[in-house]
């Protein structure tokens, strides 16, 4: 028979709140006594904690509770009967949730109806749990507030592990912070944070980005997204984000004035005399406990930080835009297409993933690449248009343009134009020493240059130029092992060969203009 007997009480039920919302506190009741659940529930049927409802999950014994456990970490506290299958079912059950699952923000309260098998003392110091209660002394207005005293313990610690996830997930950001490409990541981190501190981890939010200009042309572009409103573009417009989201954005950058709705927030702040910036906070929650101040100081801060990474990236991206537009006129000059110059920086960087070269040269060489025939720019039309087979006198100046681009790149002290320098000069030359311009041979050659080689002839003989007609795929494969060991580095070679699918693919990615 169930010991779970409540005293009279005189204080009446606390009232419950108006609002309810969509997430809810999840309690585990084990205790092998039916009556005891069904009196939780009774007692907790209204309850309503911070603006959320409790959900009641019954076990009645241990190892279902281990069950439940072990796949579900949701429950915030859990009532736990000390006999059970056993007379200290419940007491083992508590140091399997601590010792064995690691579960430690779990809040623990033991409730017994034989406190001898079980003395409060003995328990409390040798296990770790959050409250003892004898169920002949347990009234419905003490459960209450056990309740809420657990629940609330809970939250602040979940708080602050999620305080700590997100903090060590900005720090692992912060890590790769100079390098241009990891501006979103870092920021996204910090977002994350500042969801976290202000207690609204289930919220969604982005920074967004309006620049205008030299030319008054403005452009939108996410900087920061976490949350449902994820998004791996970096364009507002083109991203999936709902458009009566996008709506609201644009009118903050229009009005240029914050705007506070039952549903989010959205904060407008001027980084710059050209750029300005929007937090987009969505409330899965009610928004009573919001605090804009923390926006403000993440606006104010992260947000000059990414401004200043932004722009570096746009110089970054500039920098390389006017690499393909010199090489692409180069080419053009050649009467060769400019997509050549953008495959072979493609290839070239595959063929460096496969060598499993180190990543600060997979990146070198894919910005170096479109750089290869620089040196054509000093090559007379009449010999770089010429339709048949150029003679021995007209040869000899086409062989200088190796030496001639490997000189201008060798001008500048920047690492990337003296990789550049010596692929431009040396990616003529053969494995077997047959090659030009000094008859260079096997590693004696510079891997960059190598790599070139086989990058550019590969793309070379799919593509019709003004001295050959375009040769298929299976034509180009035979070719390039017959010349294994002669023109080309052989392991390179076996590499390619191995991976010859995907780099047809990548001139299949950028194709010719043959009309």
């Amino acid at each position: 028979m169930s010991q779970f007997i409540f005293k009279d009480e005189d204080e009446q039920e606390p009232a419950k709140d108006s609002v309810v919302s969509r997430k809810k506190w999840r309690i585990l009741v084990i205790d092998d006594d039916d009556s005891v659940h069904q009196v939780t529930k009774l007692v907790l049927a209204n309850a309503d904690i911070e603006n959320r409802p409790i959900e009641i999950t019954s076990v009645y014994s241990s190892e279902e509770a281990k069950t439940i456990l072990e796949k579900d970490d949701s429950f915030c506290m859990a009532f736990v009967d000390v006999v059970m299958e056993t007379d200290h079912a419940g007491l083992e059950l508590v140091e399997w949730i601590r010792k064995d699952l690691k579960n430690q923000a779990i809040r623990l309260v033991l409730r017994t109806g034989q406190a001898g098998t079980a003395p409060e003392a003995k328990v409390i110091r040798e296990f770790d749990i959050n409250d003892y209660k004898e169920k002949t002394d347990f009234t419905s207005g003490k459960m209450i507030t056990t309740v809420y005293a657990s629940i609330r313990a809970y939250r602040d610690i979940m708080t602050i592990q999620r305080s700590l996830d997100a903090f060590k997930q900005l720090i692992k950001a912060t890590h790769d912070l100079l390098k241009i490409d990891q501006f979103k990541p870092f920021a996204s981190a910090a977002l994350n944070h500042l969801l976290t501190l202000m207690d609204v981890e289930s919220s969604a939010l982005y920074i967004a980005r309006s620049q205008v200009d030299f030319e008054l042309e403005r452009s939108d572009m996410i900087i920061a997204c976490t949350g449902k409103y994820f998004s791996a573009s970096t364009s507002l417009e083109s991203s999936d984000i709902a458009r009566e989201v996008k709506n609201i954005i644009t009118q903050v950058f229009q009005s240029k004035e914050h705007f506070f709705g039952p549903e989010c927030f959205v904060g407008y702040y001027e980084t710059g005399s050209d750029v300005a910036s929007v937090l987009y906070i969505e409330f899965e929650d009610d928004a009573e406990h919001f605090r804009a101040n923390l926006a403000e100081l993440y606006a104010s801060n992260v947000a000059l930080i990414l401004e200043k990474i932004t722009k570096q990236h746009e110089v970054e991206r500039t920098q390389k835009e006017l690499l393909y537009v010199v090489s692409e006129s180069i080419e053009a000059r050649s009467k060769e297409t400019g997509a050549h110059v953008r495959r072979v920086a493609h290839i070239c960087e595959r063929l460096s993933i496969k060598l499993k070269l180190p990543a600060s040269f997979i990146e070198a060489i894919r910005l170096a690449a479109p750089l290869h025939d620089l040196g054509k720019i000093a090559v007379p039309e009449r010999i770089l248009h010429k339709p048949g087979k150029l003679d021995s006198e007209e040869w000899e100046v086409m062989k200088k343009h190796a030496e001639v681009g490997g000189e201008l790149l060798a001008k500048s002290n920047a690492s990337i134009s003296k990789l550049g320098s010596r692929l431009a000069r040396y990616h003529h030359e053969n494995w077997d020493g047959s090659g030009y311009p000094e008859g260079l041979s096997e590693e004696n050659i510079p891997i960059e240059a190598r790599i070139m080689a086989l990058a550019d002839v590969f793309d070379a003989l799919g593509s019709k130029r003004c001295y050959k007609e375009k040769w298929n795929n299976e034509q180009i494969k035979q070719f390039l092992i017959e010349e294994k060991g002669k023109k080309f580095d052989p392991t390179m070679i076996d590499v390619f060969i191995e991976s010859f699918d995907e780099f047809v693919e990548i001139r299949a990615l950028f194709p010719d203009d043959e009309g």
